[in-house]
């Protein structure tokens, strides 16, 4: 099997059935993103622990490219760091610029690599991104309600 075919068939398997999906309880965040240049959509909920992100749940409407990464982030940070996820962000976006120029970074991306063949193409790489852009939102509004609410009861440091 080429590797072009394999790169198809993960996205299509996360399309498929894609994981984490479902709006589940609890969260402390709940956002929602739009992609207004296809119409994509997706609601997103992130749940931390401190500084571990402890659950990522979706709802998505849209095509098979941000379904399938949305799926993939979800993967990838559940369990991890705030900032290995960030982190990991920071190389799929890395990925999704290099227009096919950038070699994925398989043992941190995963099953991310399998978008290697989107940074070819513009117009999908915003949906490629839509999940990982809802994450970053989410993750961000989660720490400040954290910080915010660290500082309301008197401790420091989340």
């Amino acid at each position: 099997m080429q590797l072009d075919s394999l790169y198809q068939e993960i996205i299509l398997d996360h399309y498929r059935t894609p994981h984490h999906a479902g709006l589940a309880d609890p969260y402390d965040v709940e956002v929602h993103h739009v992609n207004p240049s296809c119409g994509d959509e997706v609601t997103l909920r992130v749940e931390l622990d401190g500084d571990t992100v402890t659950g990522v749940t979706h709802q998505s409407v849209g095509c098979s490219i941000s379904q399938a990464a949305t799926s993939v982030m979800s993967d990838l940070v559940i369990g991890k760091p705030v900032a290995e996820g960030m982190a990991t962000y920071e190389k799929f976006l890395e990925l999704m610029q290099g227009r096919g120029n950038v070699e994925p970074d398989e043992e941190v991306l995963e099953d991310g690599v399998a978008f290697a063949g989107v940074a070819q193409f513009p117009a999908r790489v915003k949906c490629a991104l839509l999940g990982w852009s809802a994450w970053r939102d989410a993750t961000a509004q989660a720490l400040a309600k954290a910080e915010t609410s660290a500082k309301k009861e008197g401790v420091s440091n989340v």
